[in-house]
């Protein structure tokens, strides 16, 4: 059993990751690289822990529990208590197995690393550290409090003990799982960037505006958002480099990027957390 959790990213992945652990009864250790960024990723756990008391969803009591159990940190040293961690950082491989490298010489020979990616290598990930039998994906949903879902992904070393650690903290952190096998995309992604970015080329062509597409897949196909504001919400670089993934690893060029997500990345269109999009977005992230 899982008593103390690491967070690596103390972003909205990573709180909200941390967030669910502690409500789940886990002591939680939350790194990021900055004061600023471990108390940004704080106080945004305690704004939906109150919003959760405001709506009769907790009490204040199982709030204050959780808020407890928290604990941030910029030194990653202070994660040698963990007895798992996940990585939620950006969604770069040679950022994530430097990380790695570095909590390979810090934990415990028999912490478990887990990775939040959403397409990368799990196997090649496993091979920057001496834990490939104890390395596993774990691949939570945005955002983290609300979906059910967390994509497993087995690595080429992923031991069965290791899988089933992970199996049962999901469980007790009130999710959903599905085993994948290490592939570029997964399975979600694999499904889901096509879709999206097949979304940004319908735009492109000028055949319907971006409102109008996501009217269209929420009324046509019954999806809770649209895809080019889940591109948005997901972030638009994310999604430029989980296609490159895709149409590097699969050589295949139904997964070629969009050229107008390209240009959007470039131009710093990221979506929600830059203000700019397909949509423009205020201050705290709502549609203007």
């Amino acid at each position: 059993m899982v008593e103390t959790l690491g967070v690596v990213g103390a972003g909205q992945m990573g709180a909200g990751i941390a967030q669910i652990a502690a409500q789940a009864g886990i002591n939680v250790i939350l790194s990021d690289v900055s004061d600023d960024l471990c108390r940004r990723g704080l106080d945004g756990i305690r704004r939906l822990l109150d919003r959760s008391v405001e709506r009769g969803r907790i009490t204040p009591a199982l709030r204050d529990a959780a808020v407890a159990r928290l604990r941030v940190t910029m030194r990653l040293e202070e994660l040698s208590d963990a007895d798992f961690v996940i990585e939620a950082i950006v969604e770069r491989e040679e950022a994530k197995t430097a990380l790695f490298r570095r909590l390979d010489g810090i934990c415990g020979t028999d912490t478990i690393f887990a990775s939040n990616t959403s397409s990368i290598s799990v196997t090649r990930m496993a091979a920057s550290t001496r834990r490939a039998d104890r390395f596993i994906g774990m691949h939570f949903m945005n955002p983290v409090p609300i979906m059910k879902l967390v994509e497993i992904i087995r690595g080429l070393g992923t031991s069965d003990a290791t899988l089933a650690v992970t199996q049962d903290l999901a469980a007790l952190l009130g999710k959903e799982t599905i085993l994948v096998q290490d592939s570029p995309g997964f399975a979600v992604n694999r499904v889901l960037l096509p879709m999206i970015n097949e979304a940004v080329f319908v735009l492109q062509e000028g055949l319907a505006t971006a409102e109008d597409i996501d009217t269209g897949m929420k009324l046509g196909t019954n999806q809770p958002m649209g895809p080019l504001e889940l591109a948005d919400l997901v972030g638009l670089d994310t999604c430029l480099y989980i296609m490159e993934v895709l149409h590097q690893g699969l050589g295949d060029s139904k997964y070629r990027p969009c050229p107008l997500l390209r240009k959007y990345v470039d131009a710093g269109y990221f979506g929600q957390k830059s203000g700019r999009g397909f949509y423009l977005y205020d201050e705290r992230g709502k549609r203007r």
